[in-house]
Formats: C-alpha cells, structure tokens, sequence
C-alpha cells in the first residue's frame, strides 16, 4: 500500500510502497478515509523529543471504513464506518474501564493514519451514527481534545473566553465555547488569516495581537476574560496568558510546548490565577465530539481548508510549517492526483 513515511527529522516525509497491516486479534483494518495535518505532527517530524526513529507513518486524526475484524471483535463488521482515537490502553485497567486510556499504564498514541490502511483495536474505534460521513469523522480527535479543555476547565454557561491562537485546537475550543453558553469567546492571533473561519465557527469577536492587547481585550470581552485558553505552544505565553485573564480567572493550556518555559509567578499569585493543563481527551468527550460533526449553527466542517491525496500531501505537510491561509488539510489517501 502507499504511506507518506518518516524519515528522519527535518527530512520531508516521503511517499513509499509499505507492508499493508493485518487485524490482530481485537483488531479491526481500516480503509483511511480522511486523515488531518496536526500540529503535532510537524512537531514530530522536526523535535527529537517525541522519539521517532525512522520509519514510521504517522497521521492520528484519522477515520475510515472496516474491511476487516481480527478475532475477538464483537461490536464492529466490515462495512463499518468509523472514527479512530489514536489512545491505546490495555483494555482492562481501570484507567481503560473509565474510558481513559491516556492514563493507562502501557498507554501508546499510535498513528498510522497517513496510508491507504490502518491496523488498530476496536476500543479505540467507535462506529458513525447514521447522516455523519466519513469523510467528517477525522475531525472527532481535534474536536475532542478541545473539549477536553473545556471540560477541565469546568466552563459555565455566560462565562467569558479569550482564545489565543486561531489554529485548528483554538478554534475549535472557540467552537465548544460558544456550543456551550459563553457569553463572549474572542480569539487573538497573529495574522488575520483565520478570521472569517472564527466567526463561523462561533466567536464573537478577533483581535489581531498588538502591544495593546490587554485593553483591546477587555474591551471585546467587557472586562478581562474569566478565563484564556493558550492554544499555540511557545515558550512565554503562558505568562501572557496569566497576563490577560482577570483575577481568579483560569488560564487553560492545550498548546504543546516541548522547550523550557518561564513565568513571572508573583504576577500569577498576586492574581490568584488557577494554571489548568489538558492533554488528550477520555472517550466519552471523543463520542461526544462525535455526535457534534452533525453540523448546526456553528458547523464544526468549518475547520476543513482543503482536502489533499497521498501523492500531495509531503508537500502540503511541509507547507504548513509557515503560516497560512490553510486550517485543518485532510488527506484522502483514496484520491489520485488529477493532471492539468
């Protein structure tokens, strides 16, 4: 079968003919449908902190259709239209019996995504519900780890938000906050690339970051954010961050950030600022992300930039590491490339 592979860091992934994966046993083979770029997948290919060696197809925001179950599967058939969670757990700790398998001892975020093929448990499948596509389903693994933030932050309905960052995580915790009655979620960016997408997805106002930030904010929010999610990952924004929100406010951080940090702590304490952190999600929020790819007022699809084959996709992939117009690029590894 066709995968982008990696390399080695700093080399652009590259298109090769690999081994087509077997279901194990409690096992399902997923023909990809869609794939999604993350952010942590350029993290990956450039920081040697996550460990890849060589070799490997990455891509974990992926769905597909069954073609295959392993023995022991119960639940799915081929035919099967499902989402893909890319937590692997053992399957029975308690950790796993709560549906958290990021907590499990012998946790592995597996990928595989970036192929025409993928091999992974039937616990970290869960089936589409009828009218959702496929083709929306790999949007359930960003939507649930925005989610999870929200749900560690324990945000009330009327609250006000601030989002910095309008990438793909941003924006879709602009998306849960509104779905879930914040009064105000105004986004802070750079660049004004993604404005038009942030309204569509639910926010209320952006702002383009500037030395004036702290009042144009208050101003958006009507007083200073209750609570400021930090959705990019750099060295420094925390602190910006603790800088923004109101005292005993809650700085959220779903930015993966892998180089030392730093804070100016009196500022915080004197705040009585509640530093929160969320990584990954547990499946219950994953089958609630799920249920919210059927598109309302603030249609989740919305994330979607573009849709790109196998055979563009080493290019696309590099091209993000610039910023650009582009959010959320899906691969279709069933496409082909067409000739002008």
């Amino acid at each position: 079968m066709k995968a982008a592979v990696f390399k080695a860091l700093g080399q652009p992934l590259c298109l090769n003919e690999v081994a087509k994966p077997e279901a194990g046993r409690g096992q399902v083979l997923l023909k990809v449908c869609r794939c999604g770029i993350c952010g942590s997948d350029l993290h990956m290919t450039e920081d040697a902190t996550f460990g890849l060696q060589g070799g490997e197809v990455i891509g974990h925001e992926f769905s597909g259709e069954v073609i295959d179950v392993g023995a022991g599967v119960t639940h799915l058939k081929p035919g099967d239209h499902v989402s893909a969670a890319p937590l692997k757990g053992c399957g029975t700790c308690p950790a796993c019996l709560r549906g958290e398998p990021a907590w499990c001892a012998q946790f592995a975020l597996i990928g595989g995504g970036f192929a025409e093929y993928a091999a992974l448990d039937e616990l970290q499948c869960r089936k589409l519900p009828w009218g959702i596509s496929a083709a929306d389903g790999a949007l359930a693994e960003p939507l649930g780890v925005a989610l999870h933030g929200i749900m560690r932050a324990k945000m009330r309905p009327g609250a006000t938000v601030a989002i910095v960052g309008a990438g793909a995580i941003g924006l879709a915790v602009a998306f849960w906050a509104r779905r879930m009655g914040a009064s105000r979620v105004v986004v802070v960016d750079m660049h004004d690339h993604q404005r038009d997408r942030a309204m569509q997805l639910g926010a209320t106002d952006f702002i383009i970051s500037d030395p004036d930030l702290a009042h144009t904010l208050t101003q958006a929010c009507g007083g200073s954010p209750e609570m400021v999610f930090e959705c990019v990952g750099k060295p420094g924004l925390i602190d910006h961050c603790v800088d923004l929100v109101a005292p005993r406010g809650k700085v959220v951080v779903l930015g993966l950030c892998t180089a030392p940090d730093h804070m100016n702590s009196f500022r915080a304490i004197s705040k009585e600022v509640e530093i929160v952190m969320s990584v990954f999600f547990n499946m219950s929020e994953f089958e609630m992300a799920i249920r919210a790819l059927d598109a309302g007022t603030y249609a989740p699809q919305h994330l979607i930039s573009d849709t790109v084959t196998l055979a563009e996709m080493p290019a696309a992939f590099e091209a993000l590491r610039q910023r650009t117009t582009q959010c959320k690029v899906m691969v279709d590894p069933s496409a082909t490339l067409q000739l002008s």
